[in-house]
Order: structure tokens, then C-alpha cells, then sequence
């Protein structure tokens, strides 16, 4: 908003770039030829929660059985210690659910509560933390289970990238699906104690989501660590500030690359055997 005030629609003042502004680290050979730096970290509050304490629910359909689920196979699964995948179709060679909802062109919303329903009363009954991805979203367990280290799974915890709805006449806020959508267990108890549910099978599941948490006075934690998008739709300098935990889709790139050049716990990892680096600026 700012920079359109200044442009003024081409007849505003023309901004100066200063070189000596920098957006590297402070660990680079430029530092001493910039006026300003940074430092990037992952938010560490305490030991990291533990590996057990976090279920991971995967959102799939048949139709992405050959393609997608083998991505998650190769990169971050070996991450999750209690993973499970929902389908609408039994696979036993992956292993899917089928929570007999059948699957939607549009919205998740009638899959995830039913989720949501399995978490709560038959999967792993006292993990604190749930996790819901799609199933070609890329994330970083081992960096979720430091940054959930500054959050109280003991208080209704709703944890993403936050989107807004109407912000401005009455509406609300939401996680938005794609990047991961994190839940504290007394989260998803009090948002299934409440009579808040899908409107239809197909509406969007994460807009739901936040207006039934709206309605029940529960905030929407906002972190910029995950992701809807993938990293080249963010510019450079933004993605340079921080240590992200997740990213989305899978559309004209090589998301094991993005994974391993991104997410895993480091930049250089074995795999397959062999040792790969990859460059950022190409993803």
C-alpha cells in the first residue's frame, strides 16, 4: 500500500536502489560492504517436541496414488514418526484409509472433519499434535517439532499460514490447507464438541475451519514458515529471511529437489545413495 501511494500511478518520485541496503546473512562475504544484514533462525523455546507427539494426517485420492504419494515416500515421511494416509480407496501397497467419503473435485471438507473424528477417538488417542497436508505439500517435520517447542498443547492451538475472509465487513481469518494446517488436541476437541461442521461435502475445508474456530473465540496462529505456494512464486529476499517448514504443489518443478534444497534438515542429503545439492535460484 505503501509503494502504490509513493508511485501514484507513474507520477510519484522513482525509487533509489541503494546496494549497501543488503538482504544477505550476516555469515556472507558481502557482509562488509552492507549497511544492514540479517540473521535467520528457527523460533527454539525448548527441546524440540518429541517425534511421537505429532500425527500426521495425508489428504489423497486414488487418481494421486502414483504420483504424489511416492514424492512424500522419498523426502520427508522418514521425518513422521505416526504418519497415516486418507484416500477414497483402501491401497495396502501405501497404506491408504478409506474413510468412506468419497472424494471432490472442489473442497475437502467433509475428508478432513472425518479426520479430525479419527484423530480425536482412534489414532494414537493422546498425541498432542495433529498435522493435516495435502498430499503434494512439502514440509519439514524435524523443523515443526522445534517451532511447536513455543506453543502450550494444552491451549486450543490453531497453527498455519493465516488468509483472511471479509477481514474488513465481519469476516474471519484461516489457515489455508496447503501449507499444513496444525492443531492442538484440546483444538480439535473443542471445535468437535461444537456444532460448527461442513455446510456441504465440498466446501473448502480450511475456510471452514477458520470460520468455526472464529465462531468459538479461538485465534488463528499465524506463522510465515509455511507455505501455500512454491518457492519460486515468493521473491527471493523473502524467502531469504527465514527457514521455512513447508511449501505447496508440485506444478513445473521437481519437488524432490525442492525438498532437498528447502526443507531437509540440511542442505546437502544423501539420496539414493548419492550426495545432491541444489542451487536456490533455480527453484
Amino acid at each position: 500500500q505503501i509503494a502504490l501511494y509513493i508511485w501514484q500511478k507513474g507520477e510519484g518520485p522513482h525509487l533509489t536502489p541503494v546496494p549497501e541496503f543488503c538482504t544477505d546473512d550476516v555469515n556472507s562475504n558481502k557482509v562488509d560492504h552492507c549497511a544492514t544484514t540479517f540473521s535467520n533462525f528457527l523460533p527454539l523455546c525448548g527441546e524440540p517436541v518429541k517425534k511421537e507427539d505429532v500425527f500426521v494426517a495425508v489428504k489423497t485420492c486414488q487418481k494421486f496414488h502414483g504420483d504424489r504419494i511416492p514424492v512424500v515416500k522419498q523426502t520427508w515421511e522418514r521425518e513422521a514418526a505416526r504418519i497415516e494416509y486418507y484416500s477414497d480407496d483402501a491401497d495396502t501397497s501405501i497404506p491408504t484409509i478409506d474413510l468412506g467419503v468419497p472424494n471432490t473435485d472442489r473442497g475437502h471438507c467433509g475428508k478432513t472433519f472425518a479426520i479430525l473424528e479419527r484423530f480425536l477417538n482412534h489414532s494414537f488417542p493422546r498425541t498432542p499434535w495433529l498435522v493435516i497436508v495435502d498430499d503434494d505439500t512439502l514440509i519439514s517435520i524435524f523443523r515443526l517439532r522445534k517451532l511447536l517447542s513455543c506453543y502450550d498443547p494444552n491451549e486450543p492451538v490453531f497453527l498455519g499460514e493465516r488468509y483472511g475472509y471479509g477481514l474488513g465487513t465481519g469476516g474471519y481469518s484461516y489457515i489455508t490447507g496447503g501449507g499444513g494446517m496444525v492443531f492442538s488436541r484440546i483444538a480439535v476437541q473443542k471445535l468437535l464438541a461444537s456444532k460448527c461442521r461442513c455446510y456441504s461435502m465440498d466446501a473448502p475445508d480450511d475456510m471452514v475451519l477458520g470460520m468455526c474456530f472464529s465462531g468459538l473465540g479461538i485465534p488463528i496462529t499465524h506463522s510465515p514458515l509455511f507455505h501455500q505456494a512454491r518457492p519460486m512464486d515468493y521473491p527471493k529476499d523473502y524467502l531469504s529471511h527465514q527457514i521455512p517448514v513447508s511449501f505447496h504443489k508440485h506444478w513445473n518443478i521437481d519437488p524432490v529437489k525442492v525438498y532437498f534444497t528447502w526443507l531437509a534438515p540440511n542442505t546437502e542429503e544423501s539420496h539414493n545413495g548419492k550426495k545432491v545439492e541444489y542451487n536456490r535460484e533455480d527453484l
